[in-house]
């Protein structure tokens, strides 16, 4: 008999199971949009979550190109880059680096959210933002979620 049946089981990488999801951008906010992502990619909404493995889903967004801040950050919100090299941090404001490619932002938000580690680095490959709303990923057969 056993008696610990109350035993919480660590699921390995091997043993995760990756569905695949599609959610839709259209009029969401990012950061909460993107703190959504996370979680999914993460594995933090199945109970078979385990901290230091892979147990996460793959995400598709699509519709990233009308996904919307609040307040004034199009005109305050500043991504900073630097090449480590004198003089090489460069400052892209919210609306040009919307113009430029509009599926950076959502990405750049999710990546913050990640761990920076392996794992994150690993979590973040699962990730496929798309401005329209057609996407290569049929065969995979997604669900959708709806935020």
């Amino acid at each position: 008999m056993n008696t610990l049946s109350y035993r919480t089981e660590s699921v390995s990488k091997e043993q995760a199971e990756h569905k695949w999801y599609v959610i839709d951008a259209e009029n969401q906010v990012v950061g909460r949009l993107s703190s959504h992502i996370a979680a999914v990619l993460r594995g933090k909404t199945k109970p078979s979550f385990t901290p230091h493995a892979d147990t996460g889903d793959y995400v598709i967004v699509i519709n990233a190109d009308k996904a919307r801040f609040t307040g004034k950050k199009w005109d305050q919100k500043e991504y900073k880059d630097y090449s480590h090299w004198p003089g090489g941090q460069k400052i892209t404001g919210a609306t040009a680096l919307w113009e430029k490619d509009p599926r950076r932002i959502i990405e750049r938000a999710v990546k913050g959210m990640l761990p920076k580690t392996k794992l994150g680095r690993q979590v973040y490959k699962r990730l496929f933002v798309y401005a329209g709303t057609e996407h290569p990923h049929i065969a995979q057969q997604p669900e959708t979620i709806k935020i």
